[in-house]
This record gives structure tokens, C-alpha cells and sequence, in this order.
């Protein structure tokens, strides 16, 4: 996991992660054969192995698991404004830039660090969809384009809608266990290799490797 401190185009071949130059990425570390879209921005979050990210995506204070493909304009738990005072405008956070004081109320960027987004591996957000704070993501979903997700969303079940809710699961019970148990996007690189002419075929994936603990 590599802690990102500016822009960097390694070749792809070398495994390091491809940050875009137009993309701002704050105080945020990501894996290995990651890739950080154009126009991103992304601030105090962390991006697992060959996650990658298109145009025009935000991400705030976010927890993101391995082999995740996220989509244009997606939105990961969008800021906060203090809706308590008498504004909500952020100069009243924000003091410095309006010459209003010599420090900024570092309280509101604490309380927007509070209930991080958590998103587990191998999920899919589409084009557009928002994720608010506090929401965790299970291993294996589907968040359709265009979702407002405002709920815990299970392993390898598709979401859509505004609020999201639940169409379908991706697989039976009993296959979404044995995925979870296999935990692919665990084994190192070199087992990738070896075994990733296997990704394809479910079925045999499973009755293979669906027995190991």
C-alpha cells in the first residue's frame, strides 16, 4: 500500500499505482495495479490492489477493498455542512480563506471524518450512483447507476433505485458463501496468474476451490 504524495504515471507493467494528472488526491494511500481517474478527487481514504476509479470521482474519508471498479461520477460519502447554525455556508469552517480568524473550526473536518464508508472487494459502483456516510458495502455488490445509497448493502446483492434498495442477489446462498470462503482477492499475485484462466467459469471455480477453508 503505497501513500500517495503526488502525481505519478509508472508504466503499468511496474504494478505501482496510475494516478492521473489532473486527479487531487489527499492525504489517501492505494494499492498495487491501482488507477485513479481523471478529475478524482479523493481525500483521507485508502484504495485496495487493482481498484480503479474513472472521470470525475469523488471519495471522502473511505475505506475501499481490493479489485473494485468504480465508475464516472461516482460520489463516496459526499461532506457535510453544519445544518445547526444559523448558515451552513462554509465560511464559518472554512475561516481562513473569508480572513474571518487565523485558524479554521477543525471541528466540522473531525465530525466529517466520523462514520467512514467502508466497501469490501470485487464491488461495482455505476455511472453517477452516491454513497452516503456510514454506509458499508459488502464484498461482491452491485450498486446500479444512478443509486443513492443510504443503507448497509449485503455481499453480492444488487442495489438500485433512489433511496437504493435491493433487486436481486447476484448468486444462490449457498455459491455467495463459498465465494466469501475462497476469498480470491486474498491470494498473491503469482496465484492470480496462475489460476486466472479459472476466473470465467464459476461453476468449475467453485467445486474446485469451494472446499478449501
Amino acid at each position: 500500500m503505497k501513500t500517495i504524495h503526488q502525481v505519478a504515471q509508472p508504466t503499468r507493467s511496474s504494478g505501482e499505482p496510475i494516478i492521473h494528472e489532473t486527479a487531487n488526491v489527499v492525504h489517501s494511500r492505494a494499492g498495487a495495479w491501482t488507477s485513479i481517474g481523471s478529475s478524482n478527487k479523493i481525500i483521507e481514504s485508502v484504495l485496495g490492489d487493482y481498484t480503479y476509479t474513472m472521470d470525475d470521482v469523488t471519495i471522502n474519508y473511505t475505506e475501499i477493498g481490493k479489485y473494485c471498479s468504480i465508475a464516472s461520477h461516482v460520489c463516496i460519502n459526499p461532506v457535510q455542512h453544519p445544518m445547526d447554525r444559523v448558515t451552513q455556508h462554509h465560511m464559518t469552517y472554512r475561516r481562513i480563506d473569508y480572513g474571518f480568524a487565523a485558524t479554521d473550526d477543525e471541528s466540522i473536518f473531525d465530525w466529517r471524518r466520523q462514520n467512514r464508508v467502508k466497501i469490501g472487494h470485487d464491488v461495482w459502483i455505476g455511472h453517477g450512483a452516491i454513497i452516503m456516510k456510514g454506509v458499508t458495502i459488502g464484498t461482491g455488490a452491485v450498486v446500479a447507476s444512478g443509486a443513492i445509497v443510504t443503507k448497509d448493502v449485503e455481499p453480492y446483492s444488487i442495489v438500485a433505485g433512489v433511496q437504493a434498495k435491493p433487486i436481486k442477489m447476484r448468486f444462490p446462498e449457498e455459491i455467495r458463501e463459498k465465494l466469501l470462503q475462497i476469498a480470491w482477492w486474498e491470494w498473491p499475485r503469482e496465484m492470480i496468474e496462475e489460476r486466472f484462466h479459472e476466473l470465467n467459469d464459476l461453476d468449475s471455480f467453485i467445486e474446485k476451490y469451494g472446499h478449501f477453508g
